[in-house]
Formats: C-alpha cells, sequence, structure tokens
C-alpha cells in the first residue's frame, strides 16, 4: 500500500520552484504580506482559457500596460479591446472580459467579488474561473481544476477512466487535497507541477514531490495517463473572403456581429463557412481569385477559404463594410485567420494593372 499524498509536500516543493509569472504573487511575497491582485489574476485566467502560458504573457503585459485596472478596462472602447485580444483565438472570451469589466465597475465599485459564489454572477466566470480567482487572488479554500490537475488526479490516483467522463471522479480527487492553509498557493503549485514535471509526454517522475504517493508510477501506467475518449474527426467548411483596396490604400473591412465565430471583431468581407458557399462579393468589380487559399483550424472545424481581390476607385460605395484609411489598418489588430488571407491577398495587388 503506498503512502497519501501531503499538500505540504507539495508546496514545500512549489516554494522553491514557483514559475515566475507577470500575473502571479511568488511564494516568497506572499510570506511577506503582498496579496495578489485580484484584476491580475481574472485576466490571466480568462487569457490562459485554451491558450498556452508562453503565448499568453505578452498579450497579458500589453493589457496591463494600456488598462492598468478594471476601471480602466471597463471604459475602453470595444475596437480597442477586440484589436489587442486579435491572435489569442476564442473571441466571445475578449467580449465577456468587457462585460464582465464594466459589471465590476459598475455594480462593485471597481472591486471584484470574493467568493466563489459572487464571481459565477460575472459576465463569463464559470466554475473553474471562479474557483481560481477566490482561491488565488483571496486564499478561499476552493478546488482548481484545469487540463493540468486533471493529468496529476489521473495519474496520482491511477485513474483510467477516459476524460471527458473522469471529470467528476478527478474533481473529487482533487478536492480531497486541498488544503486548508494557503489554498491559493497549493492551486498554483498543482498546475506547476503538471506544466514542468507531470507533463503530458515523459513525466520526470524522479523528482516529483509527489512520486513515492503516485499509484500510476508504481504500477507503471504514468505514460498511458490519463486516458481520452477518440476524438471526432473535424469537419472541413470552406468560404470566400473578399479583399478590396481603394486605389488610395484604403482597405474594406467589416466588423463581424457580436455572436458568433470571431463576433466583434474586424475582417474582410465574405460568404457564409459551409461545404458550399455561396458568392457575396461586398461590391462589384473584377475579381481576381488567388491560386492559394488561406486554411484555418477552429475547435470544431478546419476553414479554407477561397482569396478574392480587386481593386477598386475612390467613388466606388460598398454594399457591405466600410473602408479604412491606409494610415489606419493594422493586420495585427486582425483575427489569424483573417490574417492569413491579408497574408495572400497583399502581394497580389502589385500585379493588379
Amino acid at each position: 500500500m503506498c503512502e497519501a499524498a501531503r499538500p505540504d509536500d507539495l508546496l514545500q516543493w512549489y516554494d522553491r520552484h514557483a514559475r515566475s509569472m507577470p500575473w502571479r504573487v511568488g511564494p516568497d511575497q506572499r510570506a511577506a504580506g503582498i496579496w495578489p491582485d485580484p484584476y491580475r489574476v481574472w485576466l490571466s485566467e480568462v487569457m490562459l482559457q485554451q491558450t498556452t502560458v508562453a503565448t499568453v504573457k505578452s498579450y497579458f503585459e500589453r493589457f496591463i500596460s494600456r488598462w492598468p485596472d478594471v476601471t480602466a478596462l471597463a471604459a475602453a472602447q470595444d475596437g480597442d479591446v477586440m484589436g489587442e485580444w486579435a491572435g489569442l483565438g476564442y473571441y466571445a472570451r475578449a467580449r465577456n472580459l468587457l462585460k464582465c469589466a464594466r459589471v465590476v465597475a459598475d455594480q462593485h465599485n471597481g472591486a471584484f467579488p470574493n467568493t466563489r459564489a459572487a464571481l459565477l454572477e460575472l459576465p463569463g466566470i464559470g466554475p473553474y474561473t471562479a474557483a481560481a480567482i477566490s482561491a488565488i487572488a483571496f486564499d478561499r479554500i476552493e478546488t482548481v481544476v484545469d487540463g493540468n490537475v486533471e493529468r496529476v488526479m489521473a495519474r496520482l490516483h491511477d485513474i483510467h477512466t477516459p476524460l471527458p467522463t473522469a471529470k467528476p471522479e478527478l474533481t473529487q480527487a482533487a478536492a480531497t487535497l486541498t488544503p486548508r492553509k494557503r489554498p491559493g498557493d497549493y492551486a498554483q503549485a498543482v498546475m506547476d507541477l503538471g506544466a514542468t514535471i507531470c507533463t503530458p509526454k515523459s513525466p520526470a517522475c524522479g523528482i516529483c514531490p509527489w512520486r513515492n504517493p503516485c499509484r500510476a508510477r508504481i504500477a507503471g501506467t504514468q505514460a498511458d495517463l490519463p486516458r481520452k475518449l477518440p476524438k471526432q474527426a473535424k469537419p472541413t467548411r470552406h468560404g470566400i473572403a473578399y479583399v478590396v483596396q481603394r486605389q488610395d490604400g484604403a482597405w474594406l473591412l467589416e466588423r463581424r456581429p457580436d455572436k458568433g465565430l470571431l463576433g466583434g471583431m474586424l475582417g474582410w468581407p465574405g460568404s457564409d463557412w459551409s461545404e458550399a458557399p455561396q458568392p457575396a462579393p461586398p461590391l462589384a468589380a473584377n475579381w481576381i481569385t488567388l491560386p492559394e487559399e488561406a486554411r484555418h483550424t477552429f475547435t470544431h472545424f478546419h476553414l479554407r477559404l477561397q482569396v478574392a481581390v480587386a481593386q477598386v476607385d475612390c467613388t466606388i460605395n460598398p454594399e457591405t463594410g466600410d473602408f479604412v484609411p491606409h494610415h489606419r489598418f493594422k493586420p495585427s489588430e486582425l483575427p489569424t485567420v483573417m490574417r492569413k488571407v491579408f497574408d495572400l491577398a497583399h502581394g497580389a495587388f502589385d500585379k493588379i494593372d
């Protein structure tokens, strides 16, 4: 019979090996009485959903530099925030980010609630994010379970039930270990353990603070866990993106509806995305279809976009969208799939008579 896992062993490891992150208050700072800023914790947790730490760091630092607190973010223009978010994906998060900031600023005097129940009432905050903010920012006793924690728990307890079916079982296993003291540090410690030692491939069991109580290590099954149900093949959708440049250098862009994929983001006018998209040019022009497609993968499907380009004179009036002057157009503010379209189209205009 293996020994029981002890939270104290993990916290001692965390005190020595905690990752340094721009939104984190480290264990030394916590010991000195410095508490995390709930705004930074919330912003980082929203950004980290479905996105890696390495990708998020630069976005987080830009957001904090431009909007240093929740009141500043609440007062921001929607387009400015969506532009800064471009490239992070899952754009509903950015829309909810603004909604949440405005509720906190208007209804909570700029202070985040400190309980999981109250946090759940805010726009865009679900069970995981509420638990994470409550634990990390306010040291509430909450069980925080992300993908790293699921992997650690599956191996620690040798749980072979496949994900996502195993989520309740893994959450319960994690809850039994959540300590009354330093629950915020503990939550981050388990995530750090999964990110740096109990990694998806080739876990470094020899230096793990929980190597002795780890049942999967004892059974030799750690490399097989967590098990996952087979993924269904993603369908492929097709579409047409229309890139128009006016003779004065302006670009024709449209802002997508708030609801739906890429909601609220600037992009090129285009057709529907389906198996057989219907052409939908935003104006009459001599369209040239490029030989290459813009390809992108979303969570639930692959997308292949034909790119049609045209150059028009300054008297033209589009049926959809607005012309953005060349000096105000920033490709970096486009979502990734729209930047891919631009990269293909940009060079084509040099060849248009």
